[in-house]
């Protein structure tokens, strides 16, 4: 939410930083509705100022309490318009995460294509700044490596779950990486299978 670390809100007017703090709040207590209503508010106070970076910030926010909502459109509208706030402002590891996020959403909604796109934007954004976040990127890999599963490319799939691993051993993600080797090993198994009959 904005108000990590505090230096979004630092230079906004109080009540939209009140707004922002008071969602980051509502959400961490599980009071999604809250938490959309108070970021919805936020959003239009800031559409007012001149500020699209925290604009952005706040649409990509909004977008992740929409998706826990039941019966939401999953937070698409949202996110597509912080990713193209993120684009035109040049801020490229904002966009890379908000465009892996939306992937992930596409990807839920069997948007195969559309999801696609959107991690092959996030990668290529994430690879080209050595400075990303490596749990960011691999969390990246992981949502491409499960859209590839999806559409059978499952060769392509474990390259993606591998390097996956990789930086979730660097980063001491044990989740990440047990994940990561049970898949890799399923689709071994699933590779295997025509040749064994």
């Amino acid at each position: 939410m904005p108000a990590r670390g505090g230096s979004l809100v630092s230079h906004m007017p109080d009540a939209t930083a009140e707004l922002l703090v008071r969602a980051v709040e509502a959400k961490k207590n599980g009071e999604l509705d809250l938490a959309r209503s108070l970021l919805s508010r936020a959003v239009e106070l800031l559409r007012e100022e001149s500020d699209q970076i925290a604009l952005a910030q706040a649409l990509r926010d909004l977008g992740e309490v929409e998706r826990s909502l039941p019966a939401t459109d999953a937070g698409v509208a949202a996110y597509e318009e912080a990713v193209a706030i993120f684009k035109q402002q040049g801020a490229e590891l904002k966009l890379a995460h908000a465009v892996r996020h939306l992937g992930d959403i596409q990807r839920h909604l069997g948007n195969l294509q559309q999801a696609a796109e959107s991690y092959e934007t996030a990668l290529s954004l994430y690879r080209k700044h050595p400075e990303a976040s490596r749990l960011d990127f691999a969390n990246c890999l992981r949502g491409a490596a499960l859209l590839r599963e999806k559409t059978s490319e499952r060769l392509s799939a474990m390259v993606l779950w591998r390097e996956a691993i990789m930086l979730y051993e660097e980063v001491g993600i044990a989740q990440g990486v047990e994940e990561g080797s049970r898949r890799i090993a399923s689709l071994r198994l699933v590779e295997e299978e025509p040749r064994q009959t």
